[in-house]
């Protein structure tokens, strides 16, 4: 009798085991993903939702959208995504106006809203005009209409978070393989 409640602690830790390395899979799994997409693309973030509704009618809250930054100059009338320094969120945006350095050849931009009354000269750092080439994180190539809004509902609403983690954590430890 002994050995058999041995038999089932050794098993309970196997299977604690095997379920942290499972989840440890699909973690490293989604991470080599995200990269390969990240190389993929050329942008950091190859992936974004629309946060707010100021592309509208173009695209609307919880759209994702899918970026690639190539190296070829932007031109007027593209969606970009760009972050500025020290602001935490990126800003999806079309370009109104191309400045071009005729020495250098590098691109200045200025942005705005199709849902924006005024250019996005107020959204940049103080004493700031353009956005340069650097601070675009992709243009937008693809979206698919409204399949972001779990994140949106997710960081509006953070017990809807917190109760979506909990029940996972729960699941994962009592459900099977």
């Amino acid at each position: 009798m002994e050995f058999m409640a041995q038999a089932n602690k050794k098993f309970g830790i196997r299977a604690l085991l095997l379920q942290g390395l499972t989840f440890l899979n699909v973690l490293t799994s989604a991470f080599m993903i995200w990269k390969g997409l990240s190389l993929f693309t050329n942008s950091e973030s190859p992936v974004v939702v629309v946060l707010s509704g100021s592309m509208e009618p173009a695209y609307y809250r919880g759209d994702i959208l899918f970026l690639h930054n190539g190296y070829s100059p932007v031109d007027i009338g593209e969606v970009v995504v760009y972050k500025l320094k020290d602001k935490p969120i990126p800003i999806v945006h079309r370009v109104l106006k191309v400045h071009t350095e005729a020495e250098t050849g590098k691109q200045y931009l200025l942005t705005k809203g199709d849902n924006n009354n005024a250019d996005d000269r107020g959204l940049y750092n103080p004493g700031q005009l353009w956005i340069s080439r650097e601070d675009i994180i992709g243009r937008v190539k693809g979206f698919v209409p409204y399949a972001g809004m779990g994140t949106i509902w997710m960081n509006d609403y953070p017990q809807l978070k917190m109760g979506l983690l909990g029940t996972l954590c729960v699941l994962s430890l009592f459900g099977n393989e």
